[in-house]
């Protein structure tokens, strides 16, 4: 893996669940259309649980390549940016309904 690859992982799915959570959160709020509230609920489920092993599988490929430890250690704690950003929509949310 190049490292200008690695560090986007990180990135992609971080920029990908947030994109998807504010959709869902905006598009329930500007609509009231109950399907945006479904589709936020399991985006923080499906995305909670896809961000998570993304997590893993960077914190243990930085062990086996020590090289690039810091790249994917840089691109895991991207990931961790999304964990406060899912609470406070799912706050948000909850708060709404």
């Amino acid at each position: 893996m190049k490292i200008f690859t690695i560090k986007n992982i990180g990135k992609l799915f971080f920029w990908l669940s947030f994109i998807l959570g504010s959709i869902c959160l905006f598009g329930y709020v500007f609509t009231k259309d109950i399907q945006f509230a479904i589709a936020g609920y399991f985006l923080l489920i499906y995305g909670g649980i896809i961000n998570l092993m993304v997590f893993v599988v960077l914190i243990i490929a930085a062990f086996f390549n020590i090289e690039k430890k810091e790249d994917y250690v840089k691109s895991a704690y991207i990931l961790l940016i999304n964990i406060p950003i899912a609470i406070l929509y799912a706050w948000i949310g909850l708060s709404i309904i």
